[in-house]
Formats: structure tokens, C-alpha cells, sequence
């Protein structure tokens, strides 16, 4: 993807700390944006496995048949692999069935 050019207006004070860190202001504002988004996908993350969706109860009841439908290619997915988890209010998600 190219290059856009953007025009911010920032604080005299914040330049300053800003230039005595790093002479390349480019660099300097890409890196803390990707760190900021990095971050904020992170906290997006906590917060959805710490309050699941809504409907999640009725999903987890279902088995993977049920929630795939019929005819669903089974081999895509193998129910046995990996490690059961729940959800526990109050806990989050916890391994194990029961």
C-alpha cells in the first residue's frame, strides 16, 4: 500500500519531547500509531473473552454436528482435537467439559 501524506496539529511541547527522542517525525508518529493499534486490539480481545457474546450459552450447548448443520464436512474440523473449554461467570473461560 503507498504512502499518504496527513496533516496533524500537535502541541509545541509534544514536538519538542518528540524531537529529542527521534529527528525522523515520520517514523517517530507511524511507530506510536501501530503500537497504540496494536494495544487497542489487544484490550478489543480482553474485553470480548471477558464478557462473551450473548448468545454464546446456546451455541456452547450445541454439539459440532448441530452447529454446523447437515451435511457439513465433518473432516474440516477434528471435535477431538485441541482443549475443551467453558465459559464460567465470573471466571471466563476455564479448560475442561464439566
Amino acid at each position: 500500500m503507498a504512502d499518504e501524506r496527513i496533516t496533524i496539529t500537535l502541541p509545541g511541547e509534544l514536538l519538542y519531547e518528540m524531537d529529542r527522542l527521534d529527528s525522523n517525525r515520520s517514523r517517530f508518529v507511524r511507530e506510536a500509531i501501530r503500537q497504540t493499534l496494536e494495544y487497542r486490539r489487544q484490550q478489543s480481545l480482553a474485553e470480548s473473552l471477558s464478557e462473551p457474546h450473548p448468545d454464546l450459552p446456546e451455541l456452547e450447548s450445541l454439539g459440532f454436528a448441530d452447529w454446523a448443520g447437515e451435511g457439513a464436512e465433518e473432516d474440516l474440523a477434528d471435535p477431538q482435537a485441541g482443549t475443551p473449554v467453558r465459559w464460567e461467570e465470573g471466571r471466563g473461560w476455564v479448560e475442561g467439559d464439566e
